[in-house]
């Protein structure tokens, strides 16, 4: 006997892609050389670099491009991103791939430890962890992802951080461990 699999959507539900239209897509992505910005890095403190960000003096890095993450504001210990998710960034089942989910957690979490070094101090993930709630999809609209320091010592910063929709619905929970280190762009000499 042969028993029918259902569909995984149910009637009401729409699909995230329409009917009518190509089946092939593309995207096309743009960024300035991330060179420009490392030059001035290691001259500015973490507000400084995200007041630059805000005004536009310094461009984003490339992955926010990428991964269409943008900067919305950030004070000493804290920032927020936003991120529309596309088409493109969708798994095999129909929904945002998690990794998307975690690298703007990462982001943020990682942003939130830069906001409070002085000009010349790194930073790199040592340990993240990422709870996930609940599924993420195109009809949920733009990603809200905030994240704050939770305690800073003087060679690890721990941050915590929240993705959520922008009426409020979490989505995911996010903890790093980051190491700070002097900083030296372009070379890994703090990790020899």
């Amino acid at each position: 006997m042969t028993t029918a699999i259902p569909s995984p959507q149910s009637p009401k539900e729409e699909s995230p892609v329409a009917a009518n239209t190509p089946a092939q897509r593309s995207e096309t992505f743009t960024w300035i050389d991330p060179a420009i910005a490392l030059e001035k890095l290691p001259h500015l403190s973490g507000l400084e670099y995200f007041s630059g960000l805000r005004d536009g003096s310094i461009d984003p890095p490339p992955i926010a491009s990428l991964m269409k993450f943008e900067f919305i504001n950030a004070s000493y210990g804290q920032v927020e991103f936003q991120c529309t998710p596309g088409e493109a960034h969708y798994n095999p089942l129909g929904m945002v791939h998690g990794g998307l989910a975690c690298t703007l957690l990462d982001t943020v979490l990682g942003c939130a430890a830069h906001t409070i070094l002085d000009a010349g101090i790194g930073y790199t993930s040592i340990d993240l962890a990422v709870k996930y709630l609940r599924p993420i999809t195109l009809q949920q609209g733009p990603l809200r992802a905030d994240a704050s320091v939770v305690k800073s010592g003087p060679r690890v910063i721990f941050t915590e951080g929240r993705l959520s929709t922008t009426d409020g619905k979490l989505l995911a929970t996010a903890t790093s461990a980051l190491l700070i280190f002097p900083h030296q762009p372009g070379t890994a000499k703090a990790f020899e």
